[in-house]
């Protein structure tokens, strides 16, 4: 489907997943650049030397430029990859190289997967992590039975110090048995701590390994997740994520009688206590930012277990399809991250995500929007991006998803918050993709520098987005 096509039924459809109205913005069908051959000119008589005239050719315009350097980087790359250049203002696709073809989007599918947590989540929701009870709590503060620690998806969940050192911020276990301390006055457990992931099934990886243990994650897949999925000694997550709760509360004077060991709450046990994980936005900020593949994948079972079927790989990937459906796009989801080769989809159904996302878009997705550009990296400065175009037109302007498996380079953002892009590359040289991607961006921000006149805070746009011609596939 065209941007202009899905624009049309956006505003119908999305209603029925958010809840709320929702209004598109202007968009025009897309229109590829003109032509960009120069005129040359007419040759000079030919005098008793013999010397022939000189010639001269009629300067580019900026969007001709944009055409040529675009063009030029995706000829080398060979026939799997494609590109997709958007103008927000006008509606006019820049730049279309087989725009339509569905390529793998390595981590540019991160960009799906957020949106749609942030959107059903909304940007301040979060992930509980639960002590349960069962038995009763006696004079002097013994709690006379067993404590069941119930995990809720959060993927911060741990050390206070591995906290720190990984992410910034977080939920520590520490936090945890102090709440429980605070709610119940609690000297002594006289029973087991249980740890509780029935949250989401026990796979502890995606479809990219079979949903073993996969490396690329950093971490194992669980509800009740303690250090990015520890097992310790107890060899599974939930019980090792036990083991430390009892641990915490000890070394805040309480005696713990009992083991520690994984298990399910019962039926009818007592919430004591719970805290919560950051913000979906700030969860968006430490998925997006580094290209956390455990994040991205806890957050889509996280999905499937709120909005879905359970939480599990396919309920999760479900949920964000039926997101995407509501604006129009189909692509094929098979995990969070983008690990997986069966992820699919197309330059265009990327930039029809970012643009209605962008100011002008969708309404209802606005904060979702804004949310999602701020925790992409921006070009030069963090995250993914840092080391990339530095020094260039794009450096501080552009702020984007990069994307990388064995064989596969992608990019795909916003520059100067009025041009959306996508750039999906595979069956590439890595390094030569990026280069690639480089070129094409620096040549947008070029673009956006060029395009508009800045008047009292106002851009006018120039009379090279009129063009008529067929858009290229």
């Amino acid at each position: 489907m065209s941007l202009g096509a899905s624009a049309k039924i956006v505003a119908v459809c999305l209603a029925a997943v958010l809840g709320s109205a929702a209004s598109v913005g202007a968009a025009t069908g897309g229109t590829a650049p003109p032509g960009t051959t120069g005129a040359t000119g007419g040759s000079g008589a030919s005098g008793p030397s013999g010397a022939s005239g000189s010639t001269g050719a009629t300067p580019l315009t900026p969007l001709q430029k944009l055409d040529v350097t675009a063009s030029s980087a995706m000829k080398r790359l060979g026939p799997n990859s494609g590109a997709y250049i958007y103008d927000l203002d006008t509606g006019q696709a820049l730049f279309d190289d087989a725009g339509t073809v569905p390529r793998y989007p390595a981590s540019v599918e991160k960009l799906y997967t957020l949106s749609a947590a942030l959107a059903l989540f909304g940007p301040n929701g979060t992930l509980k992590t639960s002590v349960y009870g069962v038995g009763t709590l006696a004079s002097g503060g013994v709690w006379d039975g067993n404590l069941y620690l119930r995990g809720g998806g959060d993927p911060t969940f741990g050390d206070v110090r591995f906290i720190e050192e990984w992410y910034g911020s977080g939920t520590s276990v520490g936090a945890l048995a102090a709440a429980l301390i605070a709610a119940t006055h609690i000297e002594r457990v006289d029973g087991a701590i249980v740890g509780d992931e029935s949250y989401f099934d026990s796979l502890r990886g995606g479809p990219a390994s079979g949903y073993a243990p996969d490396p690329n994650l950093a971490g194992e897949l669980s509800a009740l997740s303690f250090d990015r999925g520890a097992t310790g000694n107890q060899r599974s997550p939930a019980g090792h994520a036990a083991w430390e709760l009892a641990g915490a509360l000890r070394r805040d004077h309480v005696l713990v009688s009992g083991g520690s060991r994984a298990g399910a709450t019962p039926a009818g046990a007592k919430l004591l206590t719970s805290v919560a994980s950051p913000p979906m936005s700030t969860l968006a900020q430490l998925t997006a930012g580094p290209s956390d593949d455990f994040f991205a994948e806890m957050i889509l079972k996280g999905l499937g277990a709120r909005f879905g079927s359970g939480g599990t790989t396919a309920a999760g990937a479900a949920v964000v399809a039926k997101f995407l459906h509501r604006l129009g796009i189909a692509p094929q989801i098979a995990d969070g991250s983008g690990l997986s080769r069966g992820d699919l989809t197309s330059p265009e159904q990327v930039v029809t995500l970012l643009r209605d996302l962008s100011p002008g878009g969708v309404t209802a997705l606005a904060t979702v929007g804004s949310d999602l550009r701020g925790a992409l990296p921006i070009v030069g400065k963090t995250g993914t991006l840092a080391g990339r175009m530095i020094g260039t037109s794009a450096d501080g302007t552009c702020q984007a998803k990069t994307g990388t498996l064995s064989n596969a380079s992608d990019l795909a953002g916003w520059c100067d918050g009025r041009y959306a892009f996508a750039l999906l590359m595979n069956d590439v040289a890595v390094l030569t993709a990026q280069k690639a991607q480089d070129t094409i961006v620096e040549a947008l921000a070029n673009y956006a520098r060029s395009d508009g006149v800045t008047v009292q805070g106002s851009s006018a746009k120039k009379a090279a987005s009129s063009s008529s011609a067929t858009p290229r596939r």
